[in-house]
């Protein structure tokens, strides 16, 4: 999935960051021993990455199609059997299209005699999407899978279906004319299952009170860097998560978002959040990705983690997400920072 400020290109540097830090402090527990927590989780990636190398994940995303997504990554372990997810995911793929809330709102036929006609999706893959969303809350809702295919479905779903939009890889906008990757035919494609610790758990709520409530040993952050709020970025997504009927407006069939902006996309709010953050994690290592680019300096996230004991900054040069690489951006790359704070209290 093509997502803004995705870590899968930096987990070598965050990794052997992280790990380096570890080691200089003498910290000797094994993975299995220790808390990794990833609370603005995204789409799982680091969280799964030190999931897989044995560490207890706990993982947070306050938008509902990340939670999905993670929680997949994050808590499903054994207890999925390889063979009938394989089964369910053919069984979906077979079934046949229905004009539900998706064909409705967001793709050009079913939007016909509206004030806007949407092209999110071709008209096929609209239908695609409703008749395989309806059928996996069906099948959860009678039993017939467990919570956690239920989870594996759903993000799968999520996952595929991204990949069909015809959009510059946001949903803040449509395009005018079909992309070559938005006629294509929707196929279910299976999230892959990451193997680790069974302990782990995922959460869907604010960070700035769920930080009051968990506690472990290695704290990753990475909050929103600019003004652009993911709930308007994904609504679309959020919309085939929830399956909610939402009441939508505007020429891009916006929800209603307002409890899911977050004040670390406000410049106003931003520091203060931040610093309550730190204050408040019960971590002894505390890492937060933040770039140059950012509402608040390096200065700033310096002097608010310094506060707290021992700081160090790691340095990379990323390449720049693009949501259309046909549009002139300021520069290609943009420098990663990596803030590391050895907290002396916890």
């Amino acid at each position: 999935m093509n997502y803004i400020g995705s870590k899968y290109s930096l987990i070598d540097f965050l990794k052997s960051s992280i790990y380096e830090t570890l080691e200089i402090n003498g910290e000797t527990r094994a993975p299995a021993d220790m808390v990794f927590a990833d609370l603005f989780a995204g789409t799982g990636v680091v969280g799964g990455s030190f999931k897989q190398d044995g560490y207890t994940i706990i993982a947070n995303d306050i938008q509902y199609y990340s939670y999905v997504i993670t929680k997949h990554i994050i808590e499903n372990n054994e207890n999925l059997d390889v063979t009938r997810c394989v089964q369910l995911i053919e069984e979906l793929n077979n079934i046949e299209g229905v004009e539900g809330f998706i064909y409705n709102n967001y793709c050009f036929e079913g939007t016909e005699g509206q004030e806007f006609r949407r092209m999110y999706f071709t008209d096929y893959n609209a239908k695609k999407c409703d008749a395989i969303r309806i059928a996996i809350e069906d099948k959860y809702k009678k039993s017939i899978i467990s919570e956690n295919e239920y989870f594996f479905l759903l993000g799968s779903l999520i996952n595929s279906i991204d990949k069909y939009a015809n959009t510059a890889s946001v949903y803040g906008a449509y395009l005018k004319k079909f992309k070559k990757s938005a006629l294509k035919k929707m196929k279910l494609e299976p999230l892959p299952i990451m193997y680790g610790q069974v302990k782990c758990r995922v959460y869907n709520e604010d960070i700035s009170e769920l930080i009051k409530q968990v506690s472990g040993d290695i704290l990753y952050l990475d909050p929103p860097y600019n003004a652009r709020q993911y709930c308007t970025n994904y609504h679309l997504l959020e919309t085939i998560a929830r399956y909610d009927d939402p009441v939508i407006h505007g020429k891009t069939g916006l929800r209603e978002y307002a409890e899911q902006k977050s004040v670390f996309c406000m410049k106003s709010k931003v520091e203060k959040a931040f610093a309550e953050l730190i204050e408040n994690a019960k971590f002894k290592y505390i890492f937060v990705s933040y770039n140059n680019e950012g509402l608040m300096s390096c200065d700033t996230i310096e002097r608010i983690m310094k506060e707290y004991g021992e700081y160090k900054l790691f340095i990379q040069d990323h390449r720049r997400f693009k949501a259309d690489s046909a549009r002139q951006a300021k520069a290609d790359m943009t420098v990663e920072y990596l803030h590391c704070l050895v907290k002396n209290e916890i």
